[in-house]
């Protein structure tokens, strides 16, 4: 079977793009179904950050996500509200903030969700059942995974320039 490969200086931003929203999705696919695929995308990344970072507050989220604070906010009060995923507190060091944080039940479902395999997701995506070949897909994404954590935005943010 012949592989597509690329060099990096071929593949540009709106590729690189395209590739984490295929990614994604297969993701979605791998984890058993639940109140989290209904969600609009962007509810979901605020929902992604907090489990991620736990105790932040909205404009945390919202610098980490790139979303207007006014749609950090409303994405934690629906999640708050409608699911019970999401618990608030105020900052006992600063009473005029908002922390955030996933609620114990939430934590306890995502627990068992994550460790679903995506091995079937993959193979799916592949078009493929071939063992060897999911687990060199596997392997390139724990070496992305190990390399490209949550602060690589971060980072990424501090170097472009803004217009």
């Amino acid at each position: 079977m012949e592989h597509n490969r690329c060099i990096i200086d071929d593949v540009n931003g709106l590729e690189l793009f395209l590739l984490g929203r295929t990614l994604m999705k297969i993701g979605e696919e791998a984890i058993p179904r639940g109140g989290f695929h209904e969600l609009p995308a962007s509810v979901r990344s605020v929902l992604i950050d907090v489990f991620e970072h736990p105790n932040s507050s909205i404009s945390e989220i919202a610098a980490r996500t790139g979303f207007p604070q006014s749609h950090v906010s409303a994405s934690v009060a629906r999640l708050r509200a409608i699911s019970g995923a999401l618990e608030t507190m105020v900052d006992p060091k600063d009473r005029r903030r908002t922390l955030v944080r996933a609620s114990p039940e939430a934590r306890r479902q995502a627990a068992q969700r994550v460790s679903a395999p995506i091995d079937g997701a993959l193979a799916a995506a592949l078009g493929t059942d071939d063992p060897q070949e999911i687990g060199e897909v596997v392997a390139a994404l724990e070496a992305l995974a190990q390399r490209l954590t949550p602060e690589a935005l971060t980072r990424i943010r501090s170097h472009l320039p803004r217009d």
